[in-house]
């Protein structure tokens, strides 16, 4: 016979896992009606809480998050997590991080173990594209599991924590054109992320707005990387020459894109802005120890984690509270050294 789990107290008792964890820890976010009703389910269940929680439900049981990120040595997703951690543990909350490593079938299987725990919510920057299957994120909505999202989720209602990447990267490409840029490339990022398919969609709006036609020709697949950045600058620079149609200008993915183009020019004998001039995006704290100032989107990524750690405290603390379901900050062009009017 299987142990009796958190979720199946919280069947019993009609409430949600959230509400059981809070009865659990005695915490008075609870109506004394729900948490009699909680403590008859834990009862005729034979509920065991695991750990200290075993002590007569005195000390602190899964006041915990968990953060589901798609890369680990990705340093945006530290900012963001940064932002987490200091609202979670001024809750007294500890943070969890795990890496899908870009792979749904991983971002799965964590989510479904991190829910099966005795965390207490999880921020997700979900896996997606055409082909995936968002089960695993209904489900949690099902299950009443407390989650937010840091990237938007076609077809399901839920918490958002995001920027307008539409706009910021339309922000950038009008940038470009102010500055009397007419050749202009996107290098794209990860066909898994929606963050991609809205930051061309701002590279199209930004064209439709001008006298510039947009073609397929302006979006190259490259990648979320250094390493992509810095390869594909070098196809694509060494294929194609300026006086043949070579783009002057390239609006990259992430900063991280961005860094190795500009490695990737430097290593071509291309001079920035000069040659090309090239933009960022996310402005991360890196950028601080580059040699060349990069123009990029400044992205609020520690007050992106604050904004979805309070949204996530607010959905487990206060059950049945209705609660914003999105949040858009504002990002911002930051314009540095690395954009200059065209040479050619």
């Amino acid at each position: 016979m299987k142990d009796t789990t958190i979720e199946d107290v919280a069947e019993h008792a009609d409430v949600s896992k959230s509400t059981v964890s809070a009865v659990i820890n005695d915490r008075d976010v609870v109506k004394d009606t729900t948490r009699q009703c909680v403590l008859n389910a834990i009862d005729t269940l034979d509920y065991r809480p695991r750990g200290s929680a075993r002590r007569g439900f005195q000390a602190p049981m899964g006041q915990s998050l968990g953060f589901v990120i798609k890369e680990i040595d990705n340093p945006y997703y530290s900012e963001v997590q940064a932002g987490i951690q200091k609202v979670a543990a001024e809750q007294g909350y500890l943070t969890f991080v795990c890496s899908s490593e870009g792979s749904f079938e991983q971002e799965e299987q964590i989510v479904k173990q991190f829910s099966n725990k005795d965390l207490d919510g999880l921020i997700i920057t979900p896996i997606l594209n055409e082909e995936t299957d968002l089960s695993h994120i209904f489900e949690l909505k099902r299950n009443n599991v407390p989650f937010v999202l840091l990237e938007d989720v076609r077809g399901i209602q839920a918490p958002l924590v995001d920027v307008d990447n539409v706009q910021a990267s339309r922000d950038a490409v009008e940038h470009l054109i102010e500055l009397g840029h007419e050749r202009i490339v996107h290098f794209a990022g990860p066909e898994y992320s929606i963050h991609n398919s809205e930051r061309i969609e701002g590279v199209r709006h930004a064209f439709s707005r001008s006298s510039l036609v947009f073609s397929d020709k302006n979006v190259v697949r490259v990648g979320d990387s250094w390493r992509e950045g810095y390869e594909s600058a070098q196809a694509y620079f060494s294929e194609t020459d300026f006086s043949s149609g070579a783009a002057t200008a390239v609006t990259c993915y992430n900063d991280l894109v961005a860094l190795g183009v500009l490695e990737g020019l430097h290593d071509m004998g291309r001079d920035v802005p000069e040659d090309v001039s090239v933009i960022g995006f996310d402005n991360l704290n890196l950028l601080d120890y580059v040699s060349i100032p990069l123009t990029t989107v400044h992205v609020p990524k520690r007050e992106m984690g604050q904004k979805a750690a309070k949204l996530l405290l607010r959905q487990i603390q206060g059950d049945g509270v209705k609660l914003p379901q999105r949040i858009s900050l504002d990002a911002e062009l930051m314009v540095r050294s690395t954009t200059g009017p065209p040479k050619f």
